[in-house]
């Protein structure tokens, strides 16, 4: 009753097998982007993702142009998410990635029960409220 992860180089998904009596579950890298592209957007001082993604625009925006933005690597069961943010002006940015890293990780973890081994943040630029 193993969990093994094996890529499907078709569709960009990874299969999870729990038990082969059932079936299988398969998880599609895109899905992982926006699981770690909305954790992102719900933290406090993210702005949007580079390109001006946001959480309301970021199933009409594409897997492509969220590509941009996100990326997520996976070998065996562990993840690595990359992401380009851009940043509310006045928010302590150093806090705010630590922030934005801990829930990409939580919330990959939780919703897939993969490892997220790193999660890279870089800031893309910064947006001034009116």
């Amino acid at each position: 009753m193993g969990i093994t992860m094996a890529k499907n180089e078709k569709n960009s998904s990874f299969e999870v097998k729990e038990n082969p009596d059932i079936g299988t579950v398969k998880i599609a890298n895109d899905v992982l982007a926006v699981i770690a592209a909305l954790a992102a957007l719900e933290t406090p001082g993210v702005s949007s993702l580079q390109g001006g993604i946001s959480s309301d625009s970021i199933l009409k925006a594409g897997y492509r142009k969220l590509a941009k933005s996100v990326r997520v690597h996976i070998q065996g069961r562990e993840i690595k998410a990359e992401l380009a943010l851009i940043m509310g002006y006045g928010f302590n940015i150093q806090a705010t990635s630590q922030k934005v890293q801990t829930r990409v990780k939580s919330t990959i973890e939780s919703m897939t029960g993969l490892n997220v081994t790193d999660v890279d943040v870089s800031i893309s630029g910064i947006t001034v409220s009116n």
